[in-house]
């Protein structure tokens, strides 16, 4: 009798149990069914990630940046002003002192991606050509190729952006040559019903913007159609729908901060609202899915803003801002970014999100030296941590520069008056 009552006990348990996870990740079922993949995707496990085809892409973390002890002073010539010439002197102060640091270290790695996305764009926000010569320099030094020692790992993927930006600006085939054959290998790859292709939130920086942009160029609708599809398998799986952010990846699922709200990550969120301002970009108005992208980067843009804090700037852990002393500049950007994309081009309130792109670049601004170096940048990561005042790297001036680039197009095109922003 009393074992009976115990079998009843644990198979009521494990009901419990069941229905709980399903109730979570029901989406995911959804998604996994109208691609025909595999289940077994969602038991994707940590021996997976860290197979040498799936982990991160090895970087040169010295080639990425540092933090110096003794950075030196703070700037004192940057105006807080939301007016093109304010906005690009700060962008070209940055950019000078990075240039200078890093361009000896120039390489192929996810890393610099973002830095060389940033320098174009600087180049068409102050029309001074050489942030964007220097990208040349780059890709002329490595013949317009992307690595291709881990595929189909997103990170390699993300050069190919610069690449598509310097092509359009001047059409020769070698330029993309390598691009498109590396998305041709990947679109002809079956999918791995073992594991998510972009199991990892940063991914959707990595790679969608590259795929929608070669879409763009060759007028080839099959290198959106497979962005769509892996978006969202993505999504579904990674994508909280309630706190309307995105976990780092599945190990997350379950992981607490200190006061006891889930774990989501600054910088990883970054990642993806600057994916989705740039996919978007790329994409025609009447693609059959575009509302949804819409719709997501909608219900995040809300969803920071709340998370923002006094000094304009979020914290590495956005749920829980009090465990982090220091600002968090990459991600930071990147939601400015983002949200400054969104104002311009009609998808945002510019009433409602106007005063948190301003105290954003205000509070990033108080990071910048008097050398032009940025700080509080958090190190090559995938979790919320401390930031060193100091700590600058190549990726979150890349987010810097973006940021201002949109912010340049935004004011130019409908100037903001003195007193029209007031602070929060």
């Amino acid at each position: 009798m009393h074992g009976r009552i115990l079998l009843r006990q644990i198979a009521l348990s494990c009901r419990r149990r069941v229905v709980s996870l399903i109730s979570i990740k029901l989406t995911v079922a959804a998604a996994l069914a109208a691609t025909m993949l595999n289940p077994t995707i969602i038991a994707q496990t940590q021996a997976q990630k860290q197979s040498p085809a799936s982990a991160p892409s090895p970087v040169d973390r010295n080639a990425a940046g540092d933090s110096p002890a003794d950075p030196g002073p703070l700037a004192t010539d940057l105006s807080p002003a939301l007016t093109p010439p304010a906005i690009q002197k700060a962008m070209r102060k940055v950019a000078d002192w990075q240039i200078a640091y890093a361009e000896p270290r120039f390489n192929q790695q996810w890393t610099y991606a973002a830095l060389y996305d940033g320098l174009i764009a600087a180049s068409t926000a102050t029309g001074d050509p050489k942030y964007q010569d220097a990208v040349q320099r780059m890709s002329e030094h490595f013949d317009w190729k992307l690595i291709d020692n881990r595929f189909p790992h997103a990170d390699d993927e993300a050069l190919g952006r610069a690449y598509l930006e310097l092509y359009q600006q001047h059409p020769t085939p070698e330029r993309i040559a390598s691009t498109r054959e590396v998305l041709d290998h990947l679109i002809a790859h079956p999918d791995d019903p073992k594991k998510l292709l972009w199991w990892w939130c940063d991914a959707l920086f990595m790679a969608p913007p590259v795929l929608a942009e070669m879409s763009k160029i060759t007028n080839d609708r099959k290198y959106l159609d497979y962005m769509d599809r892996q978006w969202w398998i993505t999504s579904a799986y990674l994508y909280d729908p309630q706190e309307k952010l995105y976990f780092r990846d599945d190990t997350y699922f379950t992981k607490k901060e200190a006061n006891g709200q889930k774990l989501f990550w600054a910088r990883g969120n970054g990642w993806v609202l600057a994916g989705l301002a740039t996919v978007l970009q790329n994409m025609p108005a009447d693609y059959p899915t575009r509302p949804k992208y819409v719709a997501q980067f909608r219900a995040m843009a809300e969803r920071v803003i709340a998370l923002q804090q006094p000094d304009g700037l979020w914290r590495s852990g956005l749920l829980d801002p009090a465990a982090y002393a220091q600002p968090e500049d990459s991600g930071s950007a990147f939601f400015a970014y983002g949200l400054a994309w969104g104002i311009d081009n009609g998808l945002l309130d510019r009433k409602l999100y106007l005063p948190h792109v301003t105290s954003a670049w205000q509070g990033l601004l108080q990071h910048v030296y008097a050398d032009g170096r940025l700080g509080a940048i958090q190190p090559i990561g995938a979790a919320p941590g401390d930031v060193k005042a100091s700590s600058s790297y190549v990726y979150g001036i890349g987010a810097f520069l973006l940021a201002g680039s949109e912010l340049t197009k935004m004011t130019t095109r409908k100037p903001i008056h003195a007193g029209g922003n007031p602070p929060r």
